[in-house]
C-alpha cells in the first residue's frame, strides 16, 4: 500500500450517466441475494441460532432483505470466550499488519461501492447521495485509522531517556475484548469505524449490529474475513439489546463498549458499566456518541439563501435521522420572515418516496417504532407552535412521513429540545445575535451548530461561546469529514471521542512506560 497520504473518499457524482448506471447495477446486485439466511459469526464458524428476525425494507415492509439469526446469552458466551482467547495473539500482531487488514478492506469495499450503497437504499432506506457518502466514510475510516496506527507506534521519539542511567520507552498496548454496539441511521460507515478503530489497535471485538441493519453488518464481516483478518477477532453477534447487549455490557471480561445511539441507552450502558462485577480486575471503558438537538443560527447579516438551504438540507437530509441533523433553526427577528419564506419554498420541493428511484430526496424513516414516534410530535408541535408546511404521514407501504415545520416555537417548547430523529424542524425567533446563541445553547446536548453570519465578531462569538463538538461557519451542520471534523459532541451528547480525528485511536488503548538501567 505504501505510506500515501490521507486523502478522503470522492464523493459519487449522479449527473454523470455512467454512475447512474452503476448504482442501478448495485441494486440489481441486491436483487440477487434478497431474502437470503445469514447467521452469526464466531470464530470464523457460521452458527444458525432457533430465533431468527426478518430485516425489512423500511419503504415497502412486504419486502425481506433478509433473515438473520439471533444470539442468545450461549452464544454471547462463546462469543467472549473466543475473543478472549484471539486476543492473546492478536494484541501481539505488528500493528502494520493489523493496519493492512483495514487497507485491504477499504479496496475491497471501494471495489463494490455500489452494491454496498444499494444495500442501505434497502435495508436503511437511504437515498442515493446519502447511502453513497455512507460507503464513502467507511472507507475513510479504514484508511484513516490505519495510518493513524502507524503513527502511533512512532511514539518512541517523545518519551526521554536519560543517557548515562537509564532507557526509557513508552508504548501504547491493546484494552482486551470490545464491545462494539453500532446504530442503524450509518450502518456501514459507524459501524465499520467503531469495529475497525478497536481492530487495529490491537483489540477483539463483538460486533452486536443494530437490529433494522443486520445484513449490511454481515457483509462487512465478510470483507473484514476477505481482507485476511484471523478468525475469531471479530464476532458477528446480532440480537436483542435488551438480552446479549445488557449481558455483554455487564461482563466482567469485557474490557471497553463502544456505542452509538440513543442518549435513553447511552446513559444505561454507562451506568451498568460502572459497576465493578464479580471477577472484574479492571474499571472498563465507555466510548459512546449519544445523539443531540442541533441548531443552526442565522444572523441578521447573512446570505439568507445559503441559511434556508443549509436548514433544508441539514433538517431532512435522510428523513432528519442523524444526530448531526439540524432540528432546530434560530433565526434573528429582522430576518426571520424572509427565511422562513425561503425555507418552506425549498421544502415544498422535496420528493418523498422508495428511495430506489433517484430523484426521491427524502425516503422512509426507519422502522414502525420510529413512525410511531415522529408522528406523536405532530400533536405536540400543533399545541405548541404553528405549522408551516408537512404534519402529514402514510405507512401504508412503507414508513413515509413528509418533511414537517413548526415556527413561532419557545426556546424552552418540547419541539425545541426532545431529539425526535426524524423529518421535523423546530423554527425559534430570537431577538438578536447573542440571543440567538443563548438560545441554541438551551440544551441538554451538545453536538454540531451552525452560524449562518458575515458579521466577522459574531462569528468569533459563536466560535468561542456555542457549545458544541462541532461548529460550523456558513455551512450546514451535517456531514462531518472523517480525518478533517473529528466528530463527537459535548454535554449529553456523549464521552466526545472525537471519531475521525488524532485522539479516537488512543481510546481504546493504555500507556505503558518501561524503564531499563544502563
Amino acid at each position: 500500500m505504501g505510506m500515501y497520504h490521507y486523502k478522503t473518499e470522492p464523493l459519487t457524482d449522479f449527473q454523470i450517466e455512467s454512475n447512474i448506471k452503476k448504482y442501478e447495477e448495485g441494486i440489481r446486485t441486491v436483487y440477487t441475494y434478497l431474502g437470503g439466511n445469514y447467521d452469526l459469526v464466531i470464530n470464523g464458524e457460521r452458527v444458525k441460532t432457533e430465533h431468527k428476525v426478518d430485516s425489512i425494507n423500511p419503504a415497502n415492509h412486504r419486502e425481506i432483505v433478509g433473515t438473520i439469526s439471533q444470539a442468545s446469552i450461549k452464544e454471547a458466551d462463546l462469543a467472549m470466550k473466543v475473543a478472549l482467547n484471539a486476543f492473546e495473539t492478536w494484541k501481539f500482531v505488528d500493528p502494520k499488519i493489523r493496519a493492512d487488514v483495514l487497507f485491504k478492506s477499504a479496496a475491497i469495499i471501494r471495489k463494490r461501492k455500489f452494491e454496498f450503497a444499494a444495500l442501505m437504499t434497502k435495508e436503511a432506506g437511504k437515498p442515493w447521495p446519502e447511502a453513497d457518502a455512507d460507503v464513502a466514510e467507511a472507507i475513510d475510516f479504514l484508511e484513516y485509522y490505519a495510518r493513524q496506527m502507524l503513527e502511533m507506534t512512532k511514539i518512541d521519539d517523545k518519551i526521554l531517556s536519560r543517557r548515562n542511567s537509564e532507557r526509557n520507552e513508552y508504548k501504547y498496548i491493546p484494552l482486551g475484548v470490545g464491545v462494539v454496539i453500532p446504530p442503524w441511521n450509518f450502518p456501514l460507515a459507524i459501524l465499520v469505524g467503531m469495529t475497525s478503530a478497536a481492530v487495529v489497535s490491537g483489540n477483539t471485538v463483538i460486533l452486536k449490529p443494530a437490529s433494522t441493519t443486520q445484513v449490511i453488518g454481515y457483509k462487512f464481516v465478510e470483507v473484514l474475513e476477505e481482507a485476511g483478518l484471523p478468525k475469531g477477532v471479530v464476532s458477528f453477534l446480532p440480537g436483542r439489546g435488551s438480552e446479549i447487549g445488557e449481558y455483554l455490557v455487564n461482563h466482567p471480561k469485557t474490557r471497553f463498549i463502544s456505542f452509538t445511539g440513543s442518549m435513553e441507552v447511552g446513559v444505561g450502558i454507562y451506568e451498568k458499566a460502572a459497576k465493578l462485577q464479580k471477577g472484574q480486575i479492571w474499571l472498563k471503558r465507555v466510548i459512546a456518541e449519544m445523539g443531540g438537538k442541533d441548531a443552526i443560527v442565522v444572523d441578521s447579516d447573512a446570505n439568507l439563501d445559503l441559511a434556508a438551504e443549509s436548514i433544508v438540507k441539514a433538517a431532512f437530509g435522510f428523513s432528519g435521522q442523524k444526530c448531526s441533523a439540524c432540528s432546530r433553526a434560530i433565526i434573528v427577528d429582522d430576518v426571520y420572515d424572509q427565511v422562513i419564506d425561503k425555507i418552506v419554498r425549498l421544502t415544498r420541493q422535496i420528493k418523498v418516496g422508495n428511495p430506489e428511484k433517484k430523484e426521491n430526496f427524502m425516503g422512509p424513516v426507519n422502522d414502525h417504532l420510529a413512525y410511531k414516534k415522529i408522528t406523536s410530535y405532530f400533536e405536540v408541535g400543533n399545541q405548541e407552535g404553528r405549522l408551516l408546511i408537512g404534519g402529514t404521514a402514510n405507512d401504508d407501504k412503507g414508513y413515509f412521513i413528509d418533511p414537517t415545520i413548526f415556527a413561532d416555537l419557545k426556546p424552552d417548547s418540547r419541539l425545541m429540545q426532545e431529539e425526535i430523529f426524524g423529518p421535523i424542524l423546530a423554527i425559534c425567533k430570537a431577538k438578536d445575535f447573542d440571543d440567538a446563541l443563548k438560545i441554541a445553547n438551551l440544551s441538554d446536548y451538545g453536538l454540531t451548530g451552525a452560524v449562518i453570519s458575515n458579521n466577522r465578531m459574531h462569528l468569533e462569538k459563536a466560535r468561542n461561546e456555542y457549545h458544541v463538538g462541532n461548529l460550523y461557519l456558513n455551512r450546514k451542520c451535517t456531514g462531518a469529514i472523517v480525518g478533517y471534523q473529528p466528530f463527537g459532541g459535548f454535554n449529553l451528547s456523549g464521552t466526545d471521542s472525537k471519531a475521525g480525528g488524532p485522539d479516537y485511536l488512543v481510546l481504546h488503548m493504555q500507556g505503558k512506560t518501561v524503564s531499563e538501567a544502563l
